[in-house]
């Protein structure tokens, strides 16, 4: 079965991205796994701050990840799979891309910012002739009505 494999974070790009994967999966026979990444800097090293700052950002990437998790069962009949990672969030994106094999597409909403088009397409953008597998990205502002219609 082949993985379209979306970041989570708190972007709205991430949002269309994980709404364009979870779309294209149903319609296709596949499955989604969700990639969430608790960034280096937000845990502080030092007699059991770490420990206790580790779990409540898991906490927190959990019950994010259950309010896509249940559109997902209730629009689609997926049952995504969550990954946790630690790390710069890139830098872990390929290192999953690289850990599972069944991957099979990687999707990113593109930033709708001036500046470009995020920091995670532009770093797999540079990599794009060496990825195992394709790479989609979604327009950051698409509507969720043209969503549906393409997918």
């Amino acid at each position: 079965m082949r993985k379209f494999l979306v970041v989570l974070d708190d972007t709205r790009e991430s949002l269309n991205a994980i709404r364009y994967a979870a779309l294209r999966a149903s319609a296709t026979g596949g499955s989604v796994q969700v990639l969430a990444v608790i960034a280096a800097d937000e845990i502080q090293h030092g007699m059991g701050v770490a420990e206790v700052m580790r779990a409540e950002a898991q906490e927190r990437l959990e019950a994010h990840f259950q309010v896509f998790a249940k559109w997902m069962r209730d629009k689609t009949a997926l049952e995504p799979e969550l990954v946790i990672r630690e790390g710069e969030p890139s830098a872990e994106l390929l290192a999953q891309i690289g850990a599972d094999p069944e991957i099979g597409v990687v999707v990113l909403g593109a930033s709708t910012e001036t500046q470009g088009p995020g920091p995670l397409v532009a770093r797999l953008l540079r990599d794009v002739a060496s990825l195992p597998c394709p790479l989609t990205i979604v327009p950051g502002d698409i509507s969720a009505e043209r969503l549906q219609q393409i997918t």
